[in-house]
Protein backbone atom coordinates (compact mmCIF):
# COMPACT_ATOMS: atom_id res chain seq x y z
CA UNK A 1 0.00 0.00 0.00
CA UNK A 2 1.33 3.39 -0.81
CA UNK A 3 1.39 6.24 1.84
CA UNK A 4 0.35 8.57 -0.97
CA UNK A 5 -2.83 10.82 0.21
CA UNK A 6 -5.62 12.22 -1.88
CA UNK A 7 -8.70 14.12 -0.83
CA UNK A 8 -11.38 14.21 -3.76
CA UNK A 9 -14.24 15.97 -3.07
CA UNK A 10 -17.97 15.17 -5.42
CA UNK A 11 -17.43 11.41 -5.22
CA UNK A 12 -21.33 10.86 -5.31
CA UNK A 13 -20.92 9.73 -9.06
CA UNK A 14 -19.61 10.21 -12.10
CA UNK A 15 -16.02 11.83 -12.33
CA UNK A 16 -15.19 11.87 -8.60
CA UNK A 17 -16.96 8.06 -8.06
CA UNK A 18 -14.47 7.24 -11.35
CA UNK A 19 -11.42 9.29 -9.53
CA UNK A 20 -11.65 7.20 -6.41
CA UNK A 21 -11.49 4.02 -7.67
CA UNK A 22 -8.38 4.66 -10.02
CA UNK A 23 -6.45 6.37 -7.31
CA UNK A 24 -7.35 3.35 -5.02
CA UNK A 25 -6.05 0.93 -8.07
CA UNK A 26 -2.96 3.07 -7.87
CA UNK A 27 -3.17 2.26 -4.34
CA UNK A 28 -3.41 5.72 -2.66
CA UNK A 29 -5.07 5.99 0.69
CA UNK A 30 -7.94 7.95 -0.62
CA UNK A 31 -10.49 10.40 1.07
CA UNK A 32 -13.45 10.09 -0.80
CA UNK A 33 -16.01 12.90 0.12
CA UNK A 34 -19.72 14.04 -0.98
CA UNK A 35 -22.59 15.73 0.93
CA UNK A 36 -24.55 12.82 1.46
CA UNK A 37 -22.59 9.83 3.27
CA UNK A 38 -24.91 7.69 1.66
CA UNK A 39 -23.96 8.32 -1.86
CA UNK A 40 -20.47 7.09 -1.17
CA UNK A 41 -21.15 4.08 0.93
CA UNK A 42 -19.87 1.82 -1.98
CA UNK A 43 -16.67 3.67 -1.93
CA UNK A 44 -16.36 2.71 1.50
CA UNK A 45 -16.52 -0.66 1.01
CA UNK A 46 -14.26 -0.63 -1.64
CA UNK A 47 -11.66 0.68 0.83
CA UNK A 48 -12.02 4.68 0.39
CA UNK A 49 -12.03 6.43 3.83
CA UNK A 50 -15.50 8.34 3.05
CA UNK A 51 -16.63 11.62 4.76
CA UNK A 52 -19.04 14.27 4.34
CA UNK A 53 -18.18 17.98 3.47
CA UNK A 54 -20.20 20.72 2.67
CA UNK A 55 -17.37 22.68 0.16
CA UNK A 56 -19.43 26.20 0.45
CA UNK A 57 -19.01 25.60 4.73
CA UNK A 58 -14.87 26.84 5.97
CA UNK A 59 -15.49 25.24 8.84
CA UNK A 60 -16.28 21.75 7.15
CA UNK A 61 -13.71 22.35 4.70
CA UNK A 62 -11.23 22.84 7.64
CA UNK A 63 -12.34 19.93 9.58
CA UNK A 64 -11.82 17.77 6.35
CA UNK A 65 -8.58 18.28 5.83
CA UNK A 66 -7.67 18.52 9.65
CA UNK A 67 -8.83 15.48 10.12
CA UNK A 68 -6.34 13.64 7.30
CA UNK A 69 -3.28 15.47 8.46
CA UNK A 70 -4.26 14.21 11.93
CA UNK A 71 -4.81 10.72 10.56
CA UNK A 72 -2.08 10.24 7.84
CA UNK A 73 -0.16 13.61 8.42
CA UNK A 74 0.43 14.18 4.62
CA UNK A 75 -2.06 15.55 1.28
CA UNK A 76 -0.28 14.84 -2.16
CA UNK A 77 -3.27 15.34 -3.82
CA UNK A 78 -6.38 17.43 -3.24
CA UNK A 79 -8.87 16.96 -6.52
CA UNK A 80 -11.60 19.69 -6.54
CA UNK A 81 -13.67 18.01 -8.39
CA UNK A 82 -17.53 19.19 -6.75
CA UNK A 83 -19.50 21.16 -8.80
CA UNK A 84 -22.62 21.51 -10.56
CA UNK A 85 -24.09 23.74 -14.23
CA UNK A 86 -26.24 26.48 -13.02
CA UNK A 87 -27.63 27.09 -16.84
CA UNK A 88 -30.09 29.23 -19.02
CA UNK A 89 -29.91 33.00 -19.98
CA UNK A 90 -27.85 35.34 -17.96
CA UNK A 91 -30.98 37.91 -17.80
CA UNK A 92 -32.86 35.14 -16.01
CA UNK A 93 -30.38 34.35 -13.59
CA UNK A 94 -30.86 36.05 -10.25
CA UNK A 95 -28.17 37.35 -7.64
CA UNK A 96 -28.92 34.41 -5.65
CA UNK A 97 -28.28 31.84 -8.04
CA UNK A 98 -25.30 33.13 -9.90
CA UNK A 99 -23.78 33.33 -5.87
CA UNK A 100 -24.51 29.95 -5.32
CA UNK A 101 -22.28 28.31 -8.42
CA UNK A 102 -19.21 30.68 -7.44
CA UNK A 103 -19.93 29.15 -4.01
CA UNK A 104 -19.67 26.15 -4.93
CA UNK A 105 -17.61 25.73 -8.12
CA UNK A 106 -14.94 28.36 -7.29
CA UNK A 107 -14.99 29.73 -3.47
CA UNK A 108 -15.31 26.09 -2.76
CA UNK A 109 -12.08 24.69 -4.46
CA UNK A 110 -10.35 27.70 -2.88
CA UNK A 111 -11.81 27.18 0.59
CA UNK A 112 -9.63 23.60 -0.10
CA UNK A 113 -6.77 24.64 -1.07
CA UNK A 114 -6.08 27.26 1.34
CA UNK A 115 -6.52 24.54 3.92
CA UNK A 116 -3.77 22.33 2.34
CA UNK A 117 -1.45 24.87 1.28
CA UNK A 118 0.49 25.34 4.58
CA UNK A 119 0.94 21.25 4.64
CA UNK A 120 2.17 21.04 1.19
CA UNK A 121 4.31 24.00 1.68
CA UNK A 122 5.59 22.42 4.67
CA UNK A 123 6.49 18.69 2.81
CA UNK A 124 7.86 21.17 -0.56
CA UNK A 125 5.59 18.69 -2.40
CA UNK A 126 1.57 18.09 -3.79
CA UNK A 127 -0.80 18.42 -6.43
CA UNK A 128 -3.82 20.44 -6.87
CA UNK A 129 -6.39 19.17 -8.85
CA UNK A 130 -8.52 21.57 -10.52
CA UNK A 131 -11.50 19.95 -12.84
CA UNK A 132 -12.57 22.01 -15.17
CA UNK A 133 -14.45 22.44 -18.29
CA UNK A 134 -14.32 22.98 -22.50
CA UNK A 135 -16.82 25.78 -20.85
CA UNK A 136 -13.86 27.21 -18.98
CA UNK A 137 -12.36 28.29 -22.49
CA UNK A 138 -15.05 28.30 -24.91
CA UNK A 139 -18.16 30.17 -23.69
CA UNK A 140 -21.55 29.08 -24.98
CA UNK A 141 -25.25 31.08 -25.11
CA UNK A 142 -27.67 29.52 -21.97
CA UNK A 143 -24.27 28.69 -20.34
CA UNK A 144 -23.16 31.97 -18.86
CA UNK A 145 -22.95 31.05 -15.39
CA UNK A 146 -21.52 28.25 -15.29
CA UNK A 147 -18.98 29.01 -17.91
CA UNK A 148 -18.11 31.87 -16.33
CA UNK A 149 -17.42 30.07 -12.90
CA UNK A 150 -15.12 27.27 -15.09
CA UNK A 151 -13.28 30.54 -16.81
CA UNK A 152 -12.97 31.74 -13.17
CA UNK A 153 -11.25 28.59 -12.14
CA UNK A 154 -8.74 28.53 -15.19
CA UNK A 155 -7.73 31.65 -14.63
CA UNK A 156 -7.35 31.05 -10.68
CA UNK A 157 -5.42 27.95 -11.36
CA UNK A 158 -3.16 30.04 -13.69
CA UNK A 159 -2.06 32.41 -11.06
CA UNK A 160 -2.29 29.23 -7.87
CA UNK A 161 0.16 27.46 -10.48
CA UNK A 162 3.34 30.47 -10.82
CA UNK A 163 2.37 31.34 -7.20
CA UNK A 164 3.57 27.74 -5.14
CA UNK A 165 5.86 26.19 -8.37
CA UNK A 166 8.90 27.40 -5.83
CA UNK A 167 7.23 25.61 -2.98
CA UNK A 168 7.18 21.84 -5.51
CA UNK A 169 3.63 21.95 -5.54
CA UNK A 170 1.91 21.57 -9.05
CA UNK A 171 -1.37 22.99 -10.21
CA UNK A 172 -3.21 21.18 -12.75
CA UNK A 173 -6.21 21.69 -14.65
CA UNK A 174 -8.34 18.98 -16.40
CA UNK A 175 -10.85 20.15 -18.92
CA UNK A 176 -13.46 17.43 -19.86
CA UNK A 177 -16.05 18.00 -22.65
CA UNK A 178 -19.18 15.99 -22.34
CA UNK A 179 -18.83 12.92 -20.02
CA UNK A 180 -20.77 10.23 -19.48
CA UNK A 181 -22.79 11.09 -15.62
CA UNK A 182 -25.80 12.87 -14.14
CA UNK A 183 -24.27 16.22 -14.89
CA UNK A 184 -27.60 17.06 -17.37
CA UNK A 185 -29.65 15.95 -14.50
CA UNK A 186 -28.96 19.05 -11.99
CA UNK A 187 -28.93 21.05 -15.22
CA UNK A 188 -32.58 20.45 -16.09
CA UNK A 189 -33.57 20.97 -12.08
CA UNK A 190 -31.25 24.38 -12.42
CA UNK A 191 -33.59 25.12 -15.42
CA UNK A 192 -36.33 24.01 -14.35
CA UNK A 193 -36.31 26.74 -11.15
CA UNK A 194 -36.07 29.60 -13.36
CA UNK A 195 -38.71 32.52 -14.23
CA UNK A 196 -38.15 32.06 -17.88
CA UNK A 197 -38.01 34.94 -20.36
CA UNK A 198 -40.01 34.64 -23.34
CA UNK A 199 -37.53 35.89 -25.57
CA UNK A 200 -34.74 33.47 -25.20
CA UNK A 201 -37.51 30.59 -25.20
CA UNK A 202 -35.05 29.24 -28.37
CA UNK A 203 -32.27 28.86 -25.83
CA UNK A 204 -34.12 27.12 -23.26
CA UNK A 205 -35.76 24.63 -25.90
CA UNK A 206 -31.98 24.16 -27.04
CA UNK A 207 -31.38 22.98 -23.23
CA UNK A 208 -33.73 20.82 -22.72
CA UNK A 209 -33.28 19.04 -25.77
CA UNK A 210 -29.16 18.92 -25.19
CA UNK A 211 -29.14 15.51 -25.87
CA UNK A 212 -25.87 15.16 -27.45
CA UNK A 213 -24.79 16.50 -24.11
CA UNK A 214 -26.05 13.94 -21.83
CA UNK A 215 -24.86 10.72 -20.42
CA UNK A 216 -25.91 8.80 -23.78
CA UNK A 217 -24.47 10.98 -26.20
CA UNK A 218 -22.42 8.97 -28.24
CA UNK A 219 -19.98 11.92 -28.23
CA UNK A 220 -19.43 11.69 -24.10
CA UNK A 221 -16.19 10.01 -23.02
CA UNK A 222 -16.63 7.96 -19.63
CA UNK A 223 -15.83 9.00 -16.01
CA UNK A 224 -13.05 7.10 -16.04
CA UNK A 225 -11.32 8.14 -18.88
CA UNK A 226 -11.72 11.25 -16.77
CA UNK A 227 -10.28 9.54 -13.68
CA UNK A 228 -7.36 8.66 -15.65
CA UNK A 229 -5.92 12.49 -16.39
CA UNK A 230 -6.60 13.53 -12.91
CA UNK A 231 -4.46 10.82 -11.92
CA UNK A 232 -1.77 11.32 -14.36
CA UNK A 233 -1.11 15.02 -12.96
CA UNK A 234 -1.07 13.96 -9.48
CA UNK A 235 1.46 11.22 -10.29
CA UNK A 236 3.67 12.68 -12.83
CA UNK A 237 6.68 14.36 -11.20
CA UNK A 238 6.16 17.29 -13.62
CA UNK A 239 2.16 17.46 -14.66
CA UNK A 240 1.02 18.99 -17.22
CA UNK A 241 -1.03 22.63 -16.48
CA UNK A 242 -4.04 21.41 -18.59
CA UNK A 243 -5.45 17.87 -19.54
CA UNK A 244 -8.10 17.91 -22.20
CA UNK A 245 -10.18 14.86 -22.37
CA UNK A 246 -12.14 13.44 -24.97
CA UNK A 247 -11.69 14.27 -29.08
CA UNK A 248 -14.70 16.52 -28.82
CA UNK A 249 -13.01 18.52 -26.06
CA UNK A 250 -10.31 18.64 -27.37
CA UNK A 251 -11.82 19.77 -30.81
CA UNK A 252 -13.84 22.66 -29.29
CA UNK A 253 -10.66 24.15 -27.09
CA UNK A 254 -9.41 24.72 -31.31
CA UNK A 255 -12.21 26.49 -31.28
CA UNK A 256 -12.03 28.78 -28.69
CA UNK A 257 -9.21 30.36 -30.70
CA UNK A 258 -11.28 31.22 -33.51
CA UNK A 259 -11.51 35.00 -33.88
CA UNK A 260 -14.68 36.48 -31.57
CA UNK A 261 -16.40 37.39 -35.03
CA UNK A 262 -16.20 33.99 -36.35
CA UNK A 263 -17.29 31.92 -33.26
CA UNK A 264 -20.15 34.52 -32.76
CA UNK A 265 -21.39 33.46 -36.62
CA UNK A 266 -21.04 29.81 -35.58
CA UNK A 267 -23.19 30.64 -32.62
CA UNK A 268 -25.98 32.61 -34.06
CA UNK A 269 -26.03 30.01 -36.64
CA UNK A 270 -26.62 26.88 -34.84
CA UNK A 271 -29.12 29.21 -32.58
CA UNK A 272 -31.40 29.81 -35.98
CA UNK A 273 -30.78 26.19 -36.93
CA UNK A 274 -32.53 24.89 -33.63
CA UNK A 275 -34.95 27.81 -33.38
Amino acid sequence: MSNRTVLITGCSSGIGRATAYAFLDEEWQVYATARNPADIQKLGEAGCDIGTIDVTDPEDCERVVDRIIEEEGRIDSLVNNAGYGQHGPIEDIDDDLFAKQFKVNVFGPHRLVREVLPHMREREEGTIVNVSSVAGRLATPGMGPYSASKHAMEGYSDSLRLEVEPFGIDVSVVQPGPVKTGFRERVDDELGRLDRTEAYADLYEFQEDASLFGADSPIAVHPAEVAEAIVEASVTPDPEPRYVVGRVAQLLIYASYLPDRISDRVFEAIRKYTS
